[in-house]
């Protein structure tokens, strides 16, 4: 059911430039907070459940309100307080970015369970590949979390959990593409010199993320355009590394035991998956008013993700799995 007001209270107001700036939505909710937000007023038990407040309800109920204005008028439809106005369910503020940040996360405990069965207990890529389902589905359980309330310390932890997400990308595909990893019960004479990188690599990119997160916590005002370079220049990085792999001759050696004019039919599929990742980025780039006020371009990001997901445990089952790195391995 729709919010309502009597709207002959607002036909009169002058349009101001958008969103919670806009005369008549502050008139709304002034009205609204002083019709509603009194001692003995209480909100339904679904939004006391997901902590609601009177005001933020006020101002939930004006933003479709003055949207409803919006449309009926022709006009644009604005954002407010940085967000559309979306329908919310059950107290959760865009159901539809929840539901599809659950799928990735259960897109993600499904590759793992693949991993798990794909992929040989003492084969050194495995504890890497465990660690990206656990850092992943910590990323998509702050995402739920997120899109169901929006606080700061929400949006914090869905970027934070964002931001590690990408770097341990980078870190894994690094440790695989260059073969940092040590062979499982290795000898000494066995080790490399690009075995002694692990360590060192491993500090740059733990140091790298907390100086990160650091530096984001104590500014004034969250930089989201800081954070948004960061992590749009270290997630291409990780897409290039892949799609390097699936190149004639990669600026690595794909396999430790086998010259790179070994190309096992699977070659190509990262190269494809990262092209479609890219494509899916895009939607990211593309905003647009929610249809229905329940589907917008950041819910079909998370939507566009989830065979993504899927198609990339493939392909790692697939890479661990090929007969180059049964000497890499003890039987």
């Amino acid at each position: 059911m729709k919010p309502t007001i009597p709207l002959l209270l607002l036909a009169g107001l002058v349009n101001a430039s958008s969103g919670d700036q806009n005369t008549r939505f502050q008139y709304c909710l002034q009205s609204q907070k002083s019709q509603r937000c009194t001692p003995d007023f209480q909100l339904p038990l679904s939004l006391r459940l997901t902590r609601w407040t009177c005001e933020e309800d006020c101002k939930y109920r004006c933003s479709h309100i003055v949207t409803d204005i919006a449309i009926r008028e022709g006009r644009q439809i604005e954002q407010y307080y940085g967000k559309w106005a979306f329908w919310r369910y059950m107290g959760i503020q865009e159901p539809l970015s929840v539901l599809f940040s659950v799928l990735n996360l259960w897109a993600h405990l499904r590759g793992s369970n693949k991993l798990r069965r794909g992929i040989a207990r003492n084969h050194p890529m495995r504890p890497y590949y465990n660690w990206f389902t656990v850092v992943n589905v910590n990323l998509w359980f702050w995402s739920c979390v997120y899109h169901t309330r929006d606080w700061w310390w929400t949006e914090r932890l869905d970027y934070f959990a964002a931001g590690l997400g990408v770097i341990y990308s980078v870190y894994y595909s690094v440790v695989r593409l260059y073969h940092l990893y040590l062979k499982p019960g290795s000898l000494p004479y066995e080790s490399t010199f690009r075995h002694h990188f692990l360590v060192p690599w491993g500090v740059l990119c733990t140091v790298l993320y907390i100086v990160h997160v650091f530096y984001l916590s104590v500014l004034p005002r969250f930089d989201y355009g800081w954070n948004m370079k960061v992590n749009l220049t270290v997630g291409v990085l990780h897409n290039l590394l892949w799609m390097a792999y699936s190149l004639p001759y990669p600026p690595f050696q794909r396999f430790r035991t086998m010259p790179n004019s070994y190309r096992p039919s699977y070659v190509f599929h990262p190269a494809l998956i990262v092209l479609t990742m890219f494509a899916a980025i895009s939607l990211e780039i593309i905003d647009f008013p929610p249809l229905w006020r329940t589907i917008d371009a950041h819910s079909l990001w998370h939507l566009a993700t989830v065979p993504i997901v899927w198609k990339w445990y493939d392909f790692l089952i697939k890479d661990a799995q090929d007969p180059s790195w049964r000497d890499r391995m003890l039987t």
